[in-house]
């Protein structure tokens, strides 16, 4: 069941189990079938795909940033974006069937490739979990950042959902012929999501770790916004995943307005471990083709 639930998630860039889960959450359980992700979503534009996405029932949706395009430090105008998308019909209707789940990149941050030096991070991390519909009880709503993971089922079914922000603590990038050039010394997670997560990977007893966030983990040779940006903090991360023996790890990631799937395969990862990027959601980029 586990192998095929991995290979569903290659073929289709979604989640398929076909077995009853439950939400961590004491307040809500959840049968989980199917599980859907994207990102890259202007607000604005024409949305086609959420009829699609409808048709598939997902009983899970993750967003993976640029849930709206923000691009403002006007916190009212932010939150008049967010209330845009909250009204397009076809996304109400994913909201009462399916359970929403998120992380933000930069645009629904707030700047285009923001991080640590965001004035309005604080504001817009309610702005943002508000849209989500988080309870006023999340431990999102009193740390600095909106990391979070989440639980599905329970013994050999059991699916572990954690999402990274890779934004709010994220150190300056560097920038050389108006390509960003690796910054070595530089922090990605900070020093308190680091700690969330190795605690969070080190104590699973999930069959299977689906790892997201906006930017993309496993790509090295193109020069805009990645984990290899920071390659200290990457082969932090894939380190982490393997000294932790993270049980059948799949990474997720957004932001390139271009679908991709890629594989990382060294002695740490000997069977690979994979890492879908599903963007964008209104928008593709046609510039570089031959991605």
């Amino acid at each position: 069941m586990i192998k095929t639930t991995i290979l569903t998630i290659l073929l289709m860039g979604s989640c398929l189990f076909n077995f009853s889960l439950a939400q961590n959450q004491k307040t809500k359980k959840l049968k989980v079938e199917t599980i859907n992700f994207g990102s890259c979503n202007k607000h604005d534009l024409p949305q086609p795909l959420w009829n699609p996405i409808l048709r598939d029932s997902p009983d899970v949706w993750i967003w993976l940033g640029d849930n709206i395009y923000g691009d403002t430090h006007d916190m009212v105008l932010l939150e008049s974006k967010y209330d845009v998308q909250s009204s397009i019909p076809e996304y109400q209707k994913l909201k009462e069937s399916s359970h929403i789940i998120g992380v933000w990149d930069d645009h629904d941050y707030g700047i285009n490739d923001g991080g640590v030096h965001y004035m309005q991070k604080k504001e817009s991390q309610k702005i943002m979990l508000d849209f989500l519909g988080e309870p006023s009880t999340s431990p999102r709503r009193n740390q600095e950042g909106v990391y979070a993971s989440y639980d599905y089922g329970i013994g050999e079914n059991k699916i572990k959902v954690i999402l990274l922000d890779t934004r709010y603590h994220r150190d300056t990038l560097l920038k050389e012929d108006k390509m960003y050039i690796p910054n070595e010394e530089g922090s990605l997670l900070g020093d308190a999501q680091w700690s969330w997560l190795e605690n969070e990977l080190k104590t699973s007893d999930a069959a299977v770790h689906l790892i997201a966030g906006g930017i993309q983990f496993i790509p090295t040779e193109h020069p805009f916004e990645k984990w290899e940006n920071f390659p200290k903090e990457r082969q932090r991360l894939l380190n982490l995943i393997a000294s932790s023996k993270t049980k059948n790890p799949v990474l997720l990631s957004g932001d390139r307005h271009i679908a991709e799937v890629s594989l990382l395969k060294d002695a740490r990862f000997p069977a690979g471990l994979y890492e879908i990027t599903s963007s964008g959601l209104t928008h593709t980029w046609k510039e570089y083709r031959e991605e």
